[in-house]
């Protein structure tokens, strides 16, 4: 089973943002100025409660929790772009300074109607950037528009703060599982067909070769990630993935390298993809 986002971003982002220090709120207001809307669009009837994001943002600092990136979607419509959807990732002070890795909490909300208010589980490892999304170890906290919601936002904030222990556990089980050669290269083979099995070539219908191959996925791109562990594997995958960078060919055979995956939507769908194919290969090694 592949999780997806229970709402979606445009196809491309006009802002992201991201920093090694807590974000400032007029960083934050440069890249995704939706977070910093005053009120609902137009469009929005009285029954749809405006959940204010700043001021849960600036609840959740209070409580020692920091922004460290940002993205905000675009939007066709004149005057609209000032309550699209918008991503926040935010760790907590105090997570302890000395792992490779930090948790975080994502949170993504509109003021156009575009989603609900909704909190995922997300692990940031540092050496390479990277920001992993959890898949179904941690539930999903969607809170609809509606009544009087600041509250019960904040509380979500920790309920999925106090879950990341569980996420802690099945990172180490991760990085204490050894793969084989042919394990390793079953893992980059499914994540290859997630990540281009949906290309398809529009004269013909059908498929069109992915431009890499499963072995180019589990290349490291540092000494760090050297190793056989599951974790290791994932790590190298998912940065192969979302990165690009990767020589290949198209399938008319020209030279190319593969690219980013620019949208947010995507590269949140993939993430969430690609660890839910860890826990279940590890599922399966235990």
């Amino acid at each position: 089973m592949t999780p997806t986002l229970a709402t979606r971003f445009a196809r491309r982002t006009t802002r992201v943002m991201r920093g090694d220090q807590a974000l400032t709120e007029d960083q934050m207001r440069e890249s995704a100025p939706s977070i910093f809307a005053e009120g609902k669009h137009v469009s929005r009837s009285e029954r749809y409660t405006y959940i204010p994001t700043i001021e849960v943002l600036r609840g959740l600092r209070k409580e020692g929790f920091e922004p460290f990136m940002v993205a905000q979607g675009k939007s066709r419509t004149e005057g609209r772009s000032e309550y699209t959807k918008h991503m926040i990732r935010m760790r907590h002070a105090g997570q302890a300074q000395s792992k490779p890795e930090a948790n975080e909490i994502i949170l993504i909300n509109s003021h156009d109607g575009a989603s609900s208010y909704q909190m995922l589980a997300g692990v940031f490892r540092f050496v390479c950037c990277n920001g992993l999304v959890v898949g179904d170890v941690v539930e999903d906290i969607r809170i609809p528009h509606k009544g009087n919601i600041q509250g019960e936002v904040i509380e979500g904030a920790f309920r999925v703060l106090d879950e990341f222990e569980v996420v802690s556990e099945h990172t180490e089980a991760m990085k204490a599982l050894q793969l084989a050669p042919a394990e390793e290269m079953a893992f980059a083979t499914a994540a290859l067909a997630l990540r281009f099995g949906e290309q398809t070539i529009e004269q013909t219908g059908g498929h069109q070769p992915a431009p890499v191959t499963a072995r180019q996925l589990i290349d490291a791109r540092r000494s760090d990630d050297l190793g056989n562990s599951l974790w290791n594997t994932l790590q190298r995958v998912q940065e192969n993935v979302i990165r690009g960078g990767l020589a290949g060919r198209s399938a008319q055979g020209r030279k190319l390298q593969t690219r980013p995956v620019a949208s947010i939507d995507r590269g949140v769908s993939l993430n969430r993809a690609l660890w839910t194919l860890a826990e279940e290969m590890r599922k399966i090694k235990a």
